[in-house]
């Protein structure tokens, strides 16, 4: 085969999202860190999955044509900064091969060093070792065979483009000290070479099938011991055609009875509803979404004291505020973190994220909505920054802002400073410099044993992380938490937010609060967030 069109281009898709939503669990676990966040594998294949449901859509064998298609898609639905560079390996390949119906092999060469280009120009900061060296690498060494080669087979290009991405996968350690320290690969180059892998397997006439992740999940469900604590997670899916045969209600129930419990699976024809308690709703999602598409999504946060709801609904169903100077839009997880932004002039809400990243598509939704002459944007945490400055130029006839905070105290610190009666400018500068000024600590725990620099780190223990490096670790989570105030707190720090998360005992705030009040000269502010994953986030100004 010397040439694809649309049509075969599809089947790749197809077997390249179900490769990736197969090991996608694997792909998180490479996460570097180990605290209960690894969600790469998780958004590149929420990232992808959407892109080929769009896809699906359109009746065409122009290879153009359904790229571009596949590119809108994947835009939209891109989460996390891996999903985000996903998507823009696949808007630069649209690019390239938009006027045609079906491309050769030099044309693909083309394609994808134009996808490389296009992903390194959307990362402000590109760093090696990364994805971003696997689409490259992979990309010249193929592109330099091609021209040398120019009579290869299709099957062969991407033969060829498989073996060049996993040598370059293999060599991140070498680039990434933190890799090799960890001892494995970069986590969003694997989701990469895996969607590519999808590739080969169809060209090959073996597609990939999705698996039963059942299995993977068995070891959270036993965990799962209380219906207050973890999520109740609640969808509604539409089953597209190709599901509709292949559909069977009895497997899907077993499936989401290893995720957890207080299980209801409702089928009507095409439409399937669920609800279901689990400590691991990103899991149910995806086995939904092999399926079909989202209809509608709710997950709620239990615990004892507060439900913290987290609906994609919700903020699409803010009503229309009348016509502003400004408004500002937070990510922010917890109903007492949602409280304090909105005691801070935060009308708009975007639930999200540690581990429930929002797509482009959620910032879209909620932006378009919002009638004022300038909006300011507050992700508050790094790996949110590029979907929001996607929607940014999505929506370039509005003058939008992305604050860049990596983290809650960051974004609070901001709206602290923020002053409606101000101008743009004065009002930049002062939430910048908030920010800048705002040193960030989170106490959570490890789910793996691992050493990071030189710290080693058992499963369980309770772990410190300053800015992004892990300083502390301990079996006692107030131990934990008061040397991680020792590192946070210096000569120059005047105020401590501490932010508590789910499932702290106030016995455990008292002890720290005293703690930091006779050890430090700092005024201590305390709030209950209710933050899921984090049992305290602290903020020294």
């Amino acid at each position: 085969m010397q040439k694809i069109n649309g049509d075969i281009f599809l089947t790749m898709l197809e077997s390249g999202a179900h490769n990736l939503t197969n090991k996608h669990v694997e792909i998180n676990a490479l996460n570097v860190f180990p605290v209960p966040d690894g969600d790469t594998g998780t958004n590149m294949n929420l990232t992808f999955t959407s892109g080929l449901n769009d896809s699906k859509k359109v009746m065409t064998s122009h290879i153009g044509q359904l790229s571009k298609t596949l590119s809108r898609g994947l835009l939209m639905g891109a989460r996390g900064n891996s999903g985000v560079i996903l998507s823009q390996i696949f808007r630069g390949f649209a690019q390239s091969v938009e006027d045609f119906h079906e491309v050769n092999v030099q044309q693909l060469a083309d394609a994808f060093v134009s996808g490389k280009e296009v992903a390194y120009k959307a990362v402000m900061r590109p760093v090696e070792g990364t994805i971003l060296t696997v689409l490259r690498e992979s990309a010249d060494a193929t592109y330099e065979h091609v021209l040398k080669n120019p009579e290869i087979s299709v099957l062969e290009f991407f033969e060829f483009l498989v073996d060049e991405a996993n040598k370059s996968l293999d060599n991140t350690p070498e680039l990434l000290p933190v890799l090799k320290e960890v001892g494995v690969v970069d986590s969003g180059g694997k989701g990469y070479v895996t969607v590519l892998e999808g590739f080969v397997a169809a060209l090959k006439g073996n597609p990939i099938e999705l698996k039963d992740i059942s299995d993977e999940s068995h070891a959270a469900a036993s965990d799962f011991e209380h219906d207050e604590f973890g999520y109740c997670t609640e969808f509604i899916i539409r089953l597209n055609e190709d599901s509709v045969h292949r559909y069977n209600e009895d497997k899907f129930r077993s499936k989401l009875e290893a995720l957890g419990n207080s299980l209801v699976v409702v089928t009507d024809e095409d439409i399937v509803k669920v609800h279901v308690h689990t400590l691991t709703p990103g899991n149910a999602l995806n086995l939904g979404q092999q399926y079909g598409e989202f209809v509608k999504l709710k997950i709620e946060n239990m615990s004892e004291q507060h439900n913290t709801i987290l609906d994609n609904d919700a903020h699409k169903a803010q009503a229309t505020k009348e016509h502003s100077k400004y408004a500002l839009v937070s990510v922010a997880a917890g109903e007492g973190v949602v409280s304090m932004f909105n005691d801070l002039r935060v009308e708009y809400i975007i639930s999200g994220g540690q581990t429930m990243n929002p797509s482009t598509e959620d910032f879209v939704e909620v932006i378009e909505k919002i009638d004022a002459d300038h909006i300011f944007i507050l992700p508050n945490n790094s790996n949110i920054i590029m979907a929001a400055k996607q929607a940014q130029q999505i929506l370039e006839d509005k003058d939008i802002h992305v604050i860049e905070t990596k983290t809650v105290p960051q974004g609070l610190a901001a709206c602290v400073m923020f002053n409606p009666d101000t101008d743009v400018e004065s009002n930049l500068e002062e939430m910048l410099e908030a920010v800048a000024n705002t040193k960030t600590g989170q106490i959570t725990y490890a789910i793996k044993d691992t050493v990071f620099e030189s710290i080693e780190i058992k499963e369980n223990d309770f772990i410190g992380i300053l800015e992004k490096d892990i300083v502390v670790t301990n079996p006692n989570r107030v131990e934990a938490t008061k040397e991680l105030c020792d590192k946070l707190i210096d000569d120059e720090s005047e105020l401590l937010t501490l932010i508590v998360g789910e499932g702290v005992e106030e016995e455990e705030v008292s002890e720290i609060t005293d703690y930091i009040e006779s050890s430090f000269d700092v005024e201590v502010e305390t709030h209950v967030g209710d933050q899921p994953v984090y049992s305290f986030i602290i903020g020294v100004e």
